[in-house]
C-alpha cells in the first residue's frame, strides 16, 4: 500500500469521525495533491499519523506503516 491509497482509505470512511479526527482529514485532503517521494508529503504523513494515534479501522495497521514508510519513521 502507498502513502496516497493510504490516504485514500482514512477519507473513505470520514463521514463517520464526528470531530477525532478533523486534523488528519484536513492533513490528508492536503496531502492528495502531493507527489510520492517529495518533501511535502512526508511532512504531511507525519502530520496524519501524529493525528490519528487512536483511530480505529480494520485497514490501520497497513495504512499506519504506509504514512511511515513515505514519512521515514522506522
Amino acid at each position: 500500500m502507498t502513502a496516497l491509497e493510504a490516504i485514500k482509505v482514512i477519507l473513505s470512511d470520514e463521514k463517520s469521525y464526528k470531530t477525532s479526527l478533523n486534523w488528519a482529514v484536513e492533513y490528508c485532503r492536503a496531502a492528495l495533491s502531493m507527489m510520492p517521494g517529495d518533501y511535502p508529503l512526508r511532512i504531511q504523513c507525519l502530520y496524519i499519523l501524529n493525528n490519528i494515534q487512536k483511530w480505529r479501522h480494520p485497514q490501520a495497521k497497513e495504512v499506519r506503516m504506509a504514512l511511515k514508510k513515505e514519512g521515514g519513521v522506522k
